[in-house]
């Protein structure tokens, strides 16, 4: 397949490595179409990303992805819109306040277990960016504690790990609702991370579509063959989109790249004529 759009990539106004102008000239670098910013519960970086999409020849398509409540596994809904969705920052704002809350406490649970990393140490590496657990990461590399990413997130920052502090988080109701007010398409990232089985994650999922939920995320870089037969198959009896991307943070192990995920040429001509055929506000 001939990757025509990345729609799941993350740049410095949350955890990403690169500046947003960086990531549309990245994405042309590597022929595409279209990519998509979709940084963790912010839409800071969009504009600027938007901007920069003439000078590069890229179409750039406005996004964020919103963490959701949910057990045993992870959650997080993908959100694009037609133009910037103005006002949308200040929706946020609730979440945005979890995460400054969040880091410092599990930096305080990393130094309990006797790991000197300080808050200063996260923030030089930040920046002016929301502070992300991969920021946290890259300090305890920096600092010896440990050898990767990998090793950071299994030994201490994962979901269930010793330094984990679980954030404020919507509902999935809410998160679906909140990206339809703001006359956006409702996607369901990675959906392998829902860590749930075969009949669990149907029900789930006509769950959501029953809030809204209008796509699924079935080309990504964890996700098995069997996997995206099944998420195709889910799809297809929702009449959902299918959507792709990297979740692209930056360089790292394995090589991945913006573009090495997505949808091909038919996939794209799909979901624009979803996306800006939306009713538009007023």
């Amino acid at each position: 397949m001939h990757i025509r759009a990345d729609l799941h990539v993350h740049t410095r106004a949350s955890d990403g490595d690169l500046d947003p102008e960086q990531v549309v000239s990245q994405a042309r670098y590597s022929g595409l179409d279209a990519v998509a910013v979709t940084d963790h519960d912010t839409v800071a970086g969009t504009q600027e990303a938007l901007d920069s999409a003439q000078k590069h020849g890229v179409e750039v398509i406005a996004g964020v992805e919103i963490s959701a409540i949910f057990e045993p596994g992870t959650l997080h809904i993908l959100g694009y819109f037609p133009s910037y969705p103005h006002d949308f920052e200040q929706a946020l704002e609730p979440l945005q306040e979890a995460r400054k809350l969040r880091f410092p406490r599990m930096i305080e649970r990393l130094n309990e277990l006797g790991i000197g990393v300080s808050l200063e140490d996260v923030l030089k590496i930040a920046g002016k960016a929301q502070i992300g657990r991969p920021h946290i990461a890259k300090a305890l590399i920096g600092k010896g504690f440990v050898r990767d990413f990998e090793e950071a997130f299994s030994r201490y920052l994962a979901k269930g790990r010793p330094a984990y502090v679980e954030k404020e988080k919507m509902t999935p109701g809410e998160a679906i609702r909140t990206i339809l007010a703001y006359k956006g398409i409702p996607v369901l990232a990675h959906p392998f991370t829902l860590e749930l089985e075969r009949s669990g994650l149907r029900r789930f999922i006509r769950e959501l579509a029953g809030f809204g939920l209008m796509g699924i995320e079935i080309s990504y870089p964890e996700h098995t063959r069997s996997q995206k037969r099944l998420f195709t198959q889910i799809a297809l009896e929702h009449g959902l989109l299918a959507t792709g991307g990297t979740d692209y943070h930056g360089p790292g192990p394995g090589g991945l790249t913006i573009g090495a995920c997505g949808l091909d040429a038919e996939g794209l001509r799909v979901f624009r004529e979803r996306l800006y055929q939306r009713p538009s506000s007023g």
